[in-house]
Formats: C-alpha cells, sequence, structure tokens
C-alpha cells in the first residue's frame, strides 16, 4: 500500500483545513494511506476527508499519549519525539504533500527532500520552488495525482 504523507500547518485556517480535507477524501480514493503528524489543523481535516472515503490513517504522535491524537487517526504511532517524529513522517512516506504551515513544516519538507523524497507544495514554502523534488501545485488534484504518480514509480 502506498503511503501519502501530508504535512502543514497545525492551526486552524478555513482555506487551509478545505485544501487539506479535500487531499485527504483524494489519497483515501486512491487507494493510498494517508500519513501525517496526527494532530490538528491540516493534519485532522485531512484525515476528515480521508475518513469520510473509507481511508487509512496514520498518525505519527510527538507525544506518548494516544489522546494527544485527532479522532480522525486509525493508527496512532506514539514517539514522544516531539518535532524529531519529522524525521518519521518523512521517511515512511512514499510522496508529501505540504498545505500550509510554519517552522515544522520547514522541517518535515527539508528531511524529506534531504531523503529525496518528492515533496508537493500547495501554499507551502513556495520559495523552494528552485528545489530539486519541491513542485508548486495549484490544488488538490493536481498534488494528489502527482503524489501517485512519483510513488508509483
Amino acid at each position: 500500500m502506498l503511503v501519502i504523507g501530508v504535512i502543514g500547518a497545525s492551526y486552524e485556517n478555513e482555506e487551509l483545513n478545505r485544501i487539506a480535507y479535500e487531499v485527504g477524501h483524494l489519497i483515501a480514493e486512491g487507494g493510498a494511506a494517508l500519513l501525517c503528524g496526527g494532530l490538528g489543523g491540516v493534519m485532522l481535516h485531512a484525515c476528515r476527508g480521508a475518513k469520510d472515503a473509507n481511508g487509512l490513517t496514520i498518525g505519527i504522535i510527538p507525544t506518548d499519549r494516544k489522546e494527544d491524537a485527532n479522532p480522525y487517526v486509525d493508527v496512532p504511532v506514539l514517539t514522544g519525539m516531539g518535532y524529531a517524529r519529522n524525521v518519521i513522517i518523512a521517511n515512511t512516506s512514499d510522496a508529501i504533500i505540504a498545505v500550509g504551515g510554519k517552522y515544522g513544516t520547514l522541517s518535515e519538507i527539508g528531511h524529506a527532500l534531504n531523503m529525496g523524497k518528492q515533496v508537493f507544495s500547495l501554499k507551502s514554502w513556495e520559495g523552494l520552488a528552485h528545489e530539486e523534488n519541491f513542485v508548486v501545485v495549484k490544488n488538490p488534484e493536481e498534488a494528489v495525482g502527482l503524489a501517485f504518480r512519483y510513488a508509483n514509480r
């Protein structure tokens, strides 16, 4: 099973939440598992979208408490590692879609690029567009379509 990572804003933002929901829904419709940090914001809404499409969601939780995972995470992986969990997210994902976000998201992008993973950006750190394996996309359909194409190579 393909594993598509969704990273991004941990805060609530109506536009980013809508985009994340659609990304999650499309990932599940395509038959891949959705992997994320398992908390709120983009992570919650991507998981909700995946669950609404009967998908599998995996949350790499920064704490050692299951109850910290958002309610749409099927498999919480408790790390107790804080931001260090970002390495696990990057390494486990076959491709990554970034939706908004701040420095935690930048960390995940950096780890993914160092590992040679493909990152697709939706309103996230677009100044990195010159980097190899970092592609700015226009919408969730393009992001998920390219992520599947890349992950299936």
